[in-house]
């Protein structure tokens, strides 16, 4: 079997088929009762090909979580996009911070997308290790970065925008995950009335005076 030094780039085509095969068939049987042999034979290729592009079936999970987080950050990157990236009037902020919450809270932690990354770290999790975080810092970062060019057109008064960005992120998506254990707005109408109570909190903080 080839050590990590020694892995394939190889085909994208064949490099998607293997994970592809290997997130369904975790998610349908679980990880132990995976076999690479099974990768192999949905995906459509032969059992040394999986081992030359992925090493071992734990480095392969490990990727199946990350593509499954970088789809992820895809989306908060277009919620971004959509709802922070021009500076609105005072008046409207808090609107525009929950509309944000919202569509996170909808289009990203109530999607499948999400609900398969949680099973899949669970998964990494019943092997006795955590795994790399997938998704990182990433989205605390780019929220950070809307966050600072608000307070440039005046609107925010974030000495430390990282910073800003964890309190907003705790205030409410995390206020909503350990109460109701879920942030998904979309299932559960209990959600928005914290998110909103988090954006006026955080709003009270950070609103330029």
């Amino acid at each position: 079997m080839p050590t990590t030094k020694t892995l394939r780039e190889g085909s994208t085509q064949k490099r998607a088929a293997i994970l592809t095969a290997a997130r369904e068939l975790f998610l349908a049987d679980g990880f132990d009762r995976t076999s690479v042999d099974a990768v192999a034979a949905r995906a459509a290729v032969s059992k040394r090909t999986v081992y030359d592009y992925f090493g071992d079936k734990r480095t392969l999970l490990q990727a199946v979580v990350d593509g499954v987080g970088q789809s992820l950050i895809t989306t908060i990157r277009r919620i971004l996009d959509d709802t922070l990236t021009e500076p609105t009037e005072a008046a409207g902020l808090e609107d525009v911070l929950v509309t944000f919450s919202m569509r996170i809270a909808t289009d990203m932690l109530g999607s499948a997308e999400y609900a398969t990354l949680q099973r899949l770290v669970r998964a990494q999790a019943g092997l006795g290790e955590g795994g790399e975080n997938s998704m990182a810092d990433t989205p605390d970062e780019a929220l950070a970065e809307r966050f600072a060019a608000l307070a440039e057109a005046g609107l925010l008064d974030v000495p430390d925008p990282r910073l800003a960005a964890d309190q907003f992120i705790a205030l409410t998506f995390n206020v909503a995950l350990n109460r109701f254990g879920s942030a998904n707005a979309a299932e559960d109408p209990r959600v928005r009335p914290l998110l909103v109570e988090g954006v006026r909190t955080f709003l009270r903080a950070y609103r330029a005076k």
